[in-house]
C-alpha cells in the first residue's frame, strides 16, 4: 500500500472513553495499525519517504537527479561551512550578452557563459562592479 495521504483511517471515536465497546474499537485499531504498517513499508518507496543512513543522512539513491523550483523563488544551497563542493563539472547554458544584461536579478558574484549571439564563441564571464567581465583579462563585456 502507499504512504498515507492523511489521517482519515485513524479513527478514535470508539477508543476515547473507558465505556467504549471493545468490539467497536477492534476495526478502528486494525485500520490504525494498517496505517502504521504503511508508514514502515513506505520507507525508500515511490510516493513514500526517504530513509536515513547510519549518519542520519539521506542516501544518494534517494535523492532526485533534477531539482526544479515550483515557485518563483530561487533555489539556494547554504552549507554551514559556507562552501559548496562540486566533485565534477558544472554546465552552464550560454546566454547572449544582451540576455545577460537584460536580467532583472543581476548581482556581483554571478558567473555565466556569454555567447556572442552566433553560438561560435561562448566565454565564461563574471559579474563585478555592476558589469559583466571576462575572466581572461577582467575587461568589461559589451552589452551587445
Amino acid at each position: 500500500m502507499a504512504w498515507p495521504a492523511n489521517d482519515s483511517n485513524i479513527v478514535t471515536t470508539n477508543l476515547d472513553a473507558g465505556t467504549d465497546n471493545p468490539a467497536s474499537a477492534r476495526p478502528d485499531l486494525k485500520a490504525a495499525l494498517d496505517e502504521i504498517k504503511n508508514l514502515i513499508n513506505g520507507r525508500n518507496q515511490a510516493s513514500g519517504v526517504a530513509g536515513l543512513d547510519a549518519s542520519s543522512k539521506i542516501t544518494n539513491t534517494q535523492l532526485p537527479d533534477t531539482i526544479v523550483s515550483s515557485s518563483s523563488t530561487d533555489l539556494t544551497i547554504t552549507p554551514n561551512t559556507g562552501l559548496v563542493n562540486i566533485n565534477s563539472v558544472i554546465k552552464l547554458n550560454p546566454q547572449t550578452r544582451a540576455q545577460l544584461y537584460a536580467r532583472s536579478d543581476l548581482a556581483d558574484g554571478m558567473i555565466a557563459i556569454a555567447s556572442d549571439g552566433d553560438s561560435t564563441v561562448d566565454t565564461p564571464v563574471y559579474r563585478a562592479g555592476g558589469v559583466w567581465r571576462y575572466f581572461s583579462d577582467n575587461t568589461e563585456v559589451p552589452s551587445s
